[in-house]
C-alpha cells in the first residue's frame, strides 16, 4: 500500500493511514487494483493506525475513525470473494517495564486498534513487520482474547535469518507459535525473495501451522530521488513457486509489490495450489440414477501383468524411465527399450509430460515399446491435461491396447514448464483418478454405468518421502491406498533415512514401494535436481561429493557410485527400483543396476 501511494505522488511526510479519511478514493483505487490482479486477501491501509504513530500527526483521537474507514474501503473493493485483513504494525518504540512504554500500555494500544478493525468488519487480523518477537507476543496476548478471529503473526528478519536483536528466526517463531492466538505465522518485509526462502526453510522446521511469506520486491534503490524496488514480477513469481514447494500457503509481497507482481504470483501459484488440493471422489452418482451398479470382483493382481505377478509374489521389480521423444521418430527410444529388455529389466516407465513439457503421446510410445521391444511398460497418467471424461476414455483405451500398468499422478502445473500460458485442467487429482480406475477394474465407470468386461489394470501412484508438508503427504498416500492403489513409485531417493521414516509412517497402509533412483551426471545436474525439481531434496554432502568431479567421466562414475550406494542401503526395504535414465542415458541406468559398464551417452 505504501509503495502504491508513494508512486501516486503522496509525500513521505504524510500520514498514509490518514488518507483513509482525506483521500478515500485513492486508497480504494489501490485496493481495487490488487483485487483485479487476483488477490484472495488484501490488507487494510492501517499499518501505522495505532495511537502512538497517529499521535505524531496530531491524530491521537482518530484511531477508531482511521481504522474503521480503512476496513470500509478495503471491503468495498474486495466484494464478496476477497478477504480483508486488518493490518497492524509495531509501535516503533522499545517496551520496558520502567520506561515510557510498558508492555501493559502497549497491550492497551494494540487492543484499541484491533477492536476498531474487528468492529468495522475485518475478516482477520495480520500483525506484521515486527522486529522484536517480545513485542509481537505482547500484541498477540492483547488481541487474542477479542473473539474467535484468525490472526496471522509475521516477523521481519535480516539476510542472515535473524531478528534485529540477533535471535534466529526459527527460535523466534518457536516462541510465537506457542501463543494460542496464532492461526498462521510467517515473515514479511526487510528482505527480498531469495533471503526469505532461506528463512522459510528454518520456519517450517518449528511449526505445523500455516506459514505466510511476503518478501519485498528486492532491496530498494534510490533512482532520481525516488526509492524503487527492482525485482520484476516474473522474478517474484518464480520465488513464489519455491515458497509453495517449501510449504508456504499464504504467499504475497510487501514493499515494492505492485498489482503486476501479484498478478504474476497468482498465475504461478494458483495452478500449484489447484493441483495439490483438488480431489474428486471416485464415482459420483449422476442425476437420474437411483440404483447403484454392483461392483464386480477385480481380477487378481498376479493375473493382470508380469509386473503385477512379481509384486504379488513379493519379488523385486526393476524399471527404467525413458521419456517420449519431442518429435515422432521412435527409433532411438525403441533401441533403448530393447537394450533394457535384453538386460533383464522388467518394465519401462513412460512419463506423461514431465515438468509440464509437450512430447509424443506417452500412450503411443508405450504401445510401440510393448509391441516392438518385448518389454512391459508402466504408463504414467497425468491429471493435468484432460478432463474427467477424457481421462476415463484414455484409461479404457490403454486397457484396450494391452497396456496393463498405470502410474497415476496429479502432474506438474503448466506454469512450471515450457508452455506457461497453457491451461491446467485438474478435474481431479491422483486420489480421485485412482478411485476411478479402481472402479473400472470392478466394472463400473465414473458415471455409474456398467463396463463389461471390467478393465484389468495394475494401479500405481506416486509418493514423496521428503515432501515439504510430510503429514499431508502421508495422509494423501493413505487416501490413495484407500482409493485402490496397489503399488507406489517414489520421487528420487537421495537420503535413505528419509525413506525409512516414510515407510514407518505409512504402516497400516503399506503397498509395495518402488524406490526412485536418479544417478547424477555432474555437479551441475545435482544442483539442478536440488534447486529446480519440485519434491526433490538432495543432501548437502552429496552435492559436495559431486563437486569433486572435475571431468565428465568422473561425474558419471561418481553419480553411478552414489546411486549404487543408495540402492545397497534401501534395497532390502523396498519392492523394487525405478531408475531414471538422465538425458536418455540408458547405460547409466543399467550401470546402477549392475547390468552395464559406465559410459558417456
Amino acid at each position: 500500500m505504501g509503495t502504491m501511494l508513494y508512486q501516486t505522488g503522496v509525500f513521505l511526510n504524510r500520514c498514509f493511514d490518514e488518507l483513509n479519511l482525506s483521500d478515500s478514493v485513492l486508497v480504494e483505487r489501490v485496493h481495487a487494483a490488487y483485487v483485479e490482479a487476483g488477490a484472495d486477501l488484501i490488507e487494510t491501509n492501517t499499518f501505522g493506525a495505532n495511537r502512538v504513530k497517529l499521535a505524531r500527526y496530531g491524530l491521537t483521537n482518530d484511531v477508531s475513525r482511521v481504522n474503521e474507514a480503512g476496513v470500509r474501503l478495503a471491503k468495498s473493493a474486495a466484494g464478496e470473494r476477497v478477504l480483508v485483513a486488518g493490518a497492524m504494525g509495531p509501535l516503533g518504540c522499545e517496551l520496558t517495564d520502567f520506561g515510557p512504554m510498558t508492555p501493559d500500555e502497549a497491550a492497551r494500544i494494540f487492543r484499541q486498534q484491533a477492536q476498531a478493525l474487528l468492529e468495522a468488519g475485518a475478516d482477520l487480523l495480520i500483525l506484521e513487520t515486527f522486529l522484536n518477537p517480545d513485542e509481537l507476543l505482547v500484541a498477540l496476548n492483547a488481541v487474542g482474547d477479542l473473539g474467535d478471529v484468525p490472526i496471522i503473526a509475521q516477523m521481519t528478519v535480516n539476510e542472515q535469518s535473524e531478528t534485529m536483536y540477533g535471535e534466529r528466526v526459527d527460535q523466534a517463531v518457536a516462541r510465537i507459535v506457542r501463543s494460542e492466538a496464532v492461526t498462521a505465522v510467517g515473515l514479511n518485509c526487510s528482505v527480498g525473495p531469495s533471503s526469505m526462502l532461506s528463512s522459510l526453510e528454518l520456519v517450517r522446521t518449528v511449526t505445523s501451522k500455516p506459514i505466510s511469506v511476503q518478501p519485498n520486491a528486492g532491496m530498494p534503490r534510490s533512482v532520481e530521488g525516488r526509492q524503487l524496488y527492482m525485482c520484476t514480477p516474473e522474478y517474484m513469481a518464480e520465488y513464489a513457486k519455491r515458497f509453495f514447494e517449501k510449504g508456504a500457503r499464504i504467499i504475497g509481497g510487501c514493499c515494492g509489490t505492485t498489482p503486476d507482481h501479484i498478478r504474476e504470483i497468482v498465475r504461478a501459484v494458483r495452478p500449484l495450489d489447484k493441483a495439490s488440493a483438488r480431489s474428486v471422489g471416485a464415482v459420483a452418482t449422476p442425476k437420474g440414477k437411483t440404483q447403484e451398479v454392483p461392483l464386480a470382483e477385480p481380477k487378481p493382481l498376479a493375473e493382470r501383468s508380469r509386473i503385477g505377478a512379481k509384486l504379488a509374489a513379493g519379488e523385486q521389480v526393476t524399471m527404467i524411465e525413458l521419456t517420449p521423444p519431442r518429435g515422432v521418430d521412435l527409433t532411438t527410444i525403441l533401441q533403448k527399450a530393447r537394450h533394457c529388455a535384453e538386460a533383464g529389466v522388467d518394465a519401462i516407465n513412460i512419463p506423461d509430460g514431465p515438468r509440464a513439457s509437450s512430447r509424443l503421446s506417452p500412450m503411443v510410445t508405450a504401445v510401440r515399446i510393448q509391441q516392438e521391444a518385448g518389454i512391459e511398460t508402466v504408463l504414467h497418467v497425468c491429471c493435468r491435461d484432460r478432463n474427467l471424461i477424457g481421462m476415463q476414455s484414455d484409461t479404457l483405451g490403454a486397457s484396450a491396447l494391452g497396456l496393463r500398468n498405470l502410474l497415476i499422478i496429479t502432474g506438474d502445473p503448466p506454469k512450471l514448464g515450457e508452455y506457461p500460458n497453457a491451461t491446467g485442467v485438474f478435474d481431479m487429482d491422483s486420489i480421485g483418478l485412482t478411485g476411478v480406475v479402481s472402479s473400472l477394474n470392478r466394472g463400473v465407470d465414473v458415471g455409474g454405468n456398467r463396463i463389461d468386461p471390467p478393465t484389468a489394470l495394475v494401479i500405481g501412484v506416486g509418493a514423496n518421502p521428503v515432501a515439504a508438508d510430510l503429514p499431508r503427504e502421508i495422509e494423501r498416500f493413505r487416501q490413495k491406498v484407500s482409493a485402490g492403489a496397489e503399488f507406489a513409485v517414489t520421487q528420487p531417493v537421495f537420503d535413505p533415512d528419509s525413506l525409512f521414516r516414510f515407510l514407518e509412517a505409512i504402516e497400516g497402509a503399506r503397498i509395495p514401494i518402488v524406490a526412485g533412483i536418479w544417478p547424477f551426471t555432474s555437479f551441475k545436474n545435482a544442483e539442478f535436481m536440488a534447486n529446480e525439481v519440485p519434491g526433490v531434496v538432495v543432501p548437502e554432502q552429496l552435492l559436495a561429493r559431486m563437486n569433486q568431479a572435475t571431468t565428465k567421466e568422473q561425474g558419471l562414475a561418481l553419480g553411478v557410485e552414489i546411486a549404487r550406494e543408495l540402492v545397497a542401503a534401501i534395497g532390502g526395504q523396498v519392492a523394487g527400483l525405478a531408475v531414471s535414465a538422465p538425458f536418455g542415458n540408458v547405460e547409466l541406468a543399467l550401470a546402477v543396476l549392475g547390468r552395464s559398464e559406465i559410459r558417456a551417452a
